[in-house]
């Protein structure tokens, strides 16, 4: 399970991520512009200092980049399962040895904490490699199967064979593990693949990428094997039209938009398309650690939830418990730029979420609810008072309420209190997503119980987001969360062409021969001797099969006979 000593090491150039202190000649404070340019811009959603940018690819441009990775593709796809782990051990090598410096960059351009960083971005992707390193090849290769009564005399085997080139739009909120968990899974079964970064994360994923890249050079893989794509709406329909696969991460209504340009030509796609997850308490738990499970659920990566819980149904018994809890440590959470110290929170990615989140609380305070604890922000600039939002408690909430209906992305908590398990999995049902749960009970019974009939890709009992890390298992979700899967078993397949095979199993001994009766030109009991076929096969009774079957063998007896007799003639 160690790295072996003997693992190619690599260098990556970061000389334009790392922020030594100095003043940068293009270190201004970045005002976001609502117009979309030719240039993707990038900056720090903490401190709003600018990053840089990068271009916005015409269609032009992407079929150009789609094409070079094609043609590196049908070099790749002969490669063996040994150069394919070789490159996935150089590149865990180097994630564990610059794990600072890949959590830098992540929280510099989405405004995560170090922290959030090294366990959505860093451990994820550490625990992906480790499995297909020891399990890739396993699921890759040929499965065989049975062949049934009729084929006794055959294989059967399903392979796994490339797709070519598989695209990838990814969301902003784990820029290193959503740009890593697709190509790790194209690369391993053979193909190419080309992945457009979200315009509010392309600083980082365009380093990111160079440390795939390198690794790939490092065990001879072609060049332009990967490719990462930076731009608008444009430059996303430009990729969905020219690849083999696409796998979207992102919103319900950018989904729609992607499956039906894929309808153009008729491509497979992967849709994960957020949640509302929610996170349910029976009354028989341990309150105080359930409850900072609970925060850390809605607070996850500063509110920028990849699953993360946004919905809390708490049983009646133990609710005002719960509530105190959780309350108590909102209280002592702090967000603030991740980068100048400690804090608990960080910046919230997006433009103008802020205000979003706002209309969602005040929404529900005007229908009822009402804000029981917030936490506190500090020490940030004038001019990214917009980008941070404070972790919020909120109470005596309902389904009435958009915040317990649209996905908020944001670190509120909304509890509301249920009296039996009949009710709370009703609840939990009342959404249009259906991406993840977390059950928590002191039966594991009856939490099991509950989590079999919530609606949902994804259950964790007595634990959140645990699921994430088990890579063997397949990530996903139902209705407007998505459809397909990515990870485990079922997300390694998904990117690859599954053939059926069947061939003679003692050729050339016992080759397949067209029955006599069925041959052309038919005989006259063609029909009777396929009745007699069936019922030898498949009759439920022994004795009837065992009759049919000595029909079957009668009338091939006698076909044989008629075509000596006419040969002899």
């Amino acid at each position: 399970m160690l790295i072996p000593s003997n693992v190619l090491s690599i260098d990556v150039d970061a000389s334009d991520v790392i922020d030594d202190g100095q003043p940068k000649e293009n270190g201004f404070i970045y005002i976001p512009s609502r117009r979309q340019t030719d240039k993707v811009q990038c900056y720090e959603p903490a401190t709003m200092k600018y990053l840089g940018y990068f271009p916005a690819l015409k269609p032009d441009e992407v079929n150009e980049r789609v094409a070079q990775v094609r043609k590196s593709q049908k070099v790749w796809a002969k490669s063996s399962f040994k150069q394919r782990r070789q490159f996935l051990r150089v590149l865990l090598k180097y994630i564990i040895e610059h794990q600072e410096l890949i959590c830098k960059v992540s929280s510099r351009d989405t405004g995560k904490t170090m922290v959030d960083a090294s366990m959505g971005e860093i451990m994820t992707t550490c625990e992906k490699i480790h499995w297909l390193i020891s399990e890739g090849e396993r699921w890759l290769k040929p499965e065989y199967r049975s062949c049934g009564r009729s084929m006794l005399h055959k294989t059967a085997r399903v392979e796994f064979h490339p797709l070519g080139v598989v695209g990838a739009i990814v969301s902003w909120n784990y820029p290193f593990h959503n740009l890593f968990n697709p190509v790790l899974a194209a690369v391993f079964s053979g193909n190419g693949i080309v992945v457009k970064v979200s315009e509010n994360a392309s600083w980082s994923g365009c380093f990111y990428v160079r440390i795939l890249q390198t690794a790939l050079a490092a065990v001879g893989a072609p060049e332009n094997l990967v490719e990462v794509i930076t731009g608008f709406a444009e430059t996303g329909e430009a990729l969905v039209s020219s690849v083999d696969k696409m796998i979207f991460v992102g919103s319900p209504g950018v989904g729609r938009m992607i499956m039906r340009k894929a309808a153009d030509t008729l491509i497979p796609v992967t849709l994960e398309l957020g949640g509302k997850d929610p996170f349910i308490v029976c009354e028989d738990v341990d309150v105080p650690h359930v409850a900072q499970v609970a925060v850390r659920a809605a607070l996850q990566s500063s509110g920028q939830n990849c699953a993360g819980a946004e919905r809390f149904y708490v049983h009646k018994d133990v609710y005002p418990t719960f509530v105190a809890a959780v309350v108590g440590i909102v209280k002592s959470v702090v967000a603030g730029p991740p980068q100048s110290g400690k804090y608990d929170m960080g910046a919230i990615c997006m433009q103008d979420h802020s205000e979003r989140l706002q209309r969602l609380i005040n929404d529900a305070l005007d229908k009822g609810a009402e804000i029981v604890a917030g936490g506190s922000v500090r020490d940030i600039s004038e001019g990214a008072v917009d980008q941070y939002f404070p972790a919020t408690v909120i109470v005596n909430v309902n389904h009435q309420m958009k915040l317990m209906q649209e996905e908020a992305f944001g670190p509120i908590m909304p509890i509301m209190k249920f009296s039996s398990d009949e009710e709370a999995i009703m609840l939990a049902n009342d959404s249009k997503y259906g991406l993840g749960c977390a059950v928590f009970s002191g039966s594991q019974r009856r939490a099991r119980a509950i989590a079999s009939q919530l609606h949902c890709g994804v259950a964790a009992i007595n634990d959140f987001a645990s699921n994430y890390m088990c890579q063997s298992l397949p990530f996903g979700g139902v209705k407007d969360s998505g459809f397909g899967r990515f990870a485990g078993v079922e997300g390694l397949r998904a990117c690859c062409l599954v053939k059926s095979v069947v061939e003679d199993r003692w050729w050339p001994l016992i080759k397949t021969k067209i029955p006599k009766p069925i041959q052309y030109p038919v005989a006259e009991n063609c029909f009777e001797f396929q009745q007699s076929l069936v019922e030898g096969l498949y009759a439920l009774n022994i004795w009837d099969r065992l009759r049919a079957l000595v029909n079957v063998v009668k009338m091939l007896t006698e076909q044989n006979s008629m075509v000596n007799t006419k040969r002899s003639d």
